[in-house]
């Protein structure tokens, strides 16, 4: 077999298409994630703290020789982004529990019962002719 029909057959596997349209999609998910908790979330958060930012938070280490640059350990970039990754975790919690509390309310729902088959009903019509 020659490997380019190998690679189209591993290409055209069912499990490799769907990883690909889940990376697709959850890309595109991220994206939305990203733009509420940037935008929806940490406005309120920022207001609500007294608008703290991190990210400038550092510290500066003294050159080492003359005429080179002072070195900075910057963790308050560090910090800003374990919050951002706590805020964007818990709204994505908050997103999976409502997905399935609504897949929960939808599995409690009952059936609809099913129609008897064709031969009951007409059994039932007999026995209730057969009654009159």
């Amino acid at each position: 077999m020659s490997i380019g029909k190998e690679f189209k057959e591993f290409a055209m596997k069912g499990n490799v298409v769907d990883l690909a349209v889940g990376v697709v999609i959850g890309a595109a998910f991220g994206k939305i994630v990203t733009s509420a908790v940037s935008d929806l979330i940490t406005p309120p958060l920022g207001y609500i703290i007294g608008g703290v930012d991190f990210t400038k938070l550092a510290i500066t280490l003294p050159a080492i020789r003359e005429g080179a640059e002072a070195v900075t350990i910057n963790y308050g970039s560090f910090l800003q982004t374990i919050f951002d990754f706590i805020i964007v975790a818990f709204a994505i919690f908050i997103v999976v529990k409502l997905i399935n509390k609504t897949k929960r309310k939808e599995e409690a729902a009952p059936a609809p019962p099913a129609s008897p088959p064709r031969q009951e009903v007409l059994l039932e019509e007999i026995r209730d002719l057969l009654k009159k």
